[in-house]
């Protein structure tokens, strides 16, 4: 299985993460920033976190995509 390229910013890679969503270029899980931004902090906390190998674009990218899958399966959940 190839990497699948879900947007400008995350991709998945069956040898990266177990082929879980990351960021590109990074091993760092699109699900963890996601819990990030949930619990409350502040985007450039993150950021920071994570060393400035992500950024305002590629957080914003993954909360659209969250958005859009959940307005797709919202009657599933």
């Amino acid at each position: 299985m190839e990497s699948q390229i879900i947007g400008r910013y995350i991709v998945a890679d069956p040898k990266i993460c177990h082929g879980k969503p990351t960021f590109r270029g990074t091993r760092v899980m699109v699900a963890d920033v996601l819990d990030q931004v949930a619990e409350g902090l502040a985007w450039e906390s993150i950021i920071e976190g994570w060393h400035n190998s992500i950024s305002k674009e590629a957080i914003a990218e993954a909360l659209q995509l969250a958005n859009r899958v959940f307005l797709t399966h919202h009657a599933s959940l």
